[in-house]
């Protein structure tokens, strides 16, 4: 196909003025211009070079952008409005054999290499497809108005958590696309409550909204592809009347190379990747799937996670066996763990100085989860921190030991459950008086212990589970290595 954008017979070339080398050139592009049609598109400054008969403005790079340039100065020969030949950077041999002698550039060096085009530089690239190219985005494209405001466009249109999104633009979209090597139109799953089928595209698309940066994309497609294991329970998680809602919880090396917060207020605000990957998931549930609050999600209170609760685990101490890692997931691997979980528990004991006085004391804080007098009503998650590890740590007690130890510290006598019991009616039923009751299921799925905070203070975290958990065989955390 002829190029609109060159002449029938003739030059283009395409550079830049803070390019030291198109400067160079400039004596070579005057002699061009001389003995042959030229036509040179300059993407930052059009009065440069001076003596020129067709100097085109591309401040907007579209003509860079359909030349398909990368590297300036390129020089690219049309003969019969076809292109024949091109080269980059100064090279005189090449420029010679494009052009003649008049591109010999008579007291040059031989050779000088070129400049990146600005229409390849980060973030532009996306921009330049969606406004002159063809994004090949398969979603339903919504016209917002001139002057009507995108982000309250998406409050109306309820594609909102109820905080403010990032409008998806296309070319918002293809930058976070280009954060995985995976297709756009695969299929990841089907989202509840609707079963809507969901691409990589429209993960992406939540992903812009929830304000995600593309290096998080392998990460939030693989949380979608764990809640989506159906030992998860998605469905019945969000339709449930109880608080909870996902909990993600992530091991390997990509929680530092994406910036992850483990340490001080790991569990809080403050940290990109931790907020918006788990908004993304809560996003996609909604947008995708249909999962709207006070339709298909009925909880009687919520809790302030179902925005997003997501955190990294400290791996910092190599005595200490990840969460992953316990749970199937080779050392070393990215893995996302999910939980259903209501909202955190402050645990504080600042007097236990021994591994069996803080194992006794944190079976106590357990015990209190649903209800003091109920047991295997869910499931729950410990979060150790520091200061609490390392009473464990110098009494030499790993993660298995203090597995077996607090699975022992959280088993009582039956009658002090029982319905009545110590005078308070809810509990257990009345035959399970004479009998030892366990707290939860067996470890590790009965309690997830997991260490993260900041080192300083006696304080840890307990994060309830769900009771659609009581059903091990059918319904539990799901822990899934991230490709």
């Amino acid at each position: 196909m002829p190029d609109s954008f060159a002449p029938q017979d003739g030059f283009v070339i395409v550079a830049k003025r803070e390019c030291h080398t198109c400067e160079m050139i400039t004596p070579v592009m005057q002699q061009i211009d001389r003995e042959a049609p030229l036509v040179v598109y300059m993407q930052d400054d059009p009065t440069f070079p001076s003596g020129l008969r067709n100097v085109v403005d591309d401040h907007a790079l579209e003509r860079s952008f359909h030349l398909g340039v990368e590297t300036v100065p390129t020089l690219i020969r049309y003969q019969g409005g076809r292109e024949v030949g091109r080269t980059f950077g100064w090279d005189r041999a090449e420029w010679v054999k494009l052009a003649g002698p008049a591109a010999a550039g008579e007291g040059l060096p031989a050779f000088q290499p070129g400049c990146g085009s600005k229409s390849v530089e980060p973030g532009v690239q996306e921009i330049l497809i969606a406004r002159y190219g063809d994004p090949g985005l398969k979603a339903r494209a919504i016209d917002v108005g001139e002057w009507d405001d995108p982000i309250e466009a998406c409050f109306e249109r309820g594609w909102s958590d109820g905080l403010p999104v990032v409008p998806p633009t296309d070319e918002r979209i293809l930058r976070m696309l280009g954060g995985t090597e995976r297709k756009p139109d695969e299929i990841v799953g089907l989202i509840p409550p609707n079963l809507s089928p969901c691409t990589v595209e429209k993960v992406a698309i939540n992903a812009v909204m929830a304000g995600c940066k593309p290096e998080y994309m392998p990460v939030v497609l693989g949380v979608v592809e764990a809640a989506l294991d159906p030992l998860f329970v998605l469905h019945g998680l969000l339709c449930t009347t109880h608080f909870s809602g996902p909990v993600v919880m992530l091991n390997g090396p990509v929680t530092k190379s994406i910036g992850m917060n483990s340490g001080v207020n790991a569990l809080g605000q403050g940290n990109r990747a931790n907020a918006t990957i788990g908004r993304a998931l809560q996003l996609i549930v909604r947008n995708v799937g249909g999962g709207l609050p006070g339709a298909i999600d009925r909880a009687t209170l919520g809790n302030p996670g179902k925005y997003t609760f997501c955190f990294a685990e400290d791996e910092s101490d190599p005595d200490w066996e990840p969460l992953a890692q316990r749970r199937g997931i080779a050392a070393g691997k990215n893995a996302v763990t999910l939980f259903q979980g209501e909202g955190v528990r402050g645990f504080i004991d600042q007097r236990s100085r021994t591994p069996e006085e803080l194992v006794r004391s944190l079976a106590l804080g357990l015990w209190g989860v649903s209800h003091p007098k109920l047991a295997n009503v869910g499931n729950a998650i410990l979060v150790l921190s520091p200061e609490h590890y390392q009473i464990f740590k110098d009494g030499g007690w790993n993660r298995r030991r203090i597995e077996d130890e607090l699975h022992q510290a959280l088993k009582r006598p039956g009658s002090e459950l029982v319905y009545g019991a110590q005078n308070v009616a809810e509990g257990l039923p009345p035959e399970m008086a004479g009998k030892v009751i366990d707290k939860f299921q067996p470890m590790p799925d009965g309690v997830l212990i997991v260490r993260a905070g900041g080192p300083a203070g006696l304080f840890s975290a307990i994060i309830g589970g769900w009771p659609g958990q009581r059903v091990s065989a059918e319904c539990r955390a799901v822990t899934h290595e991230i490709k």
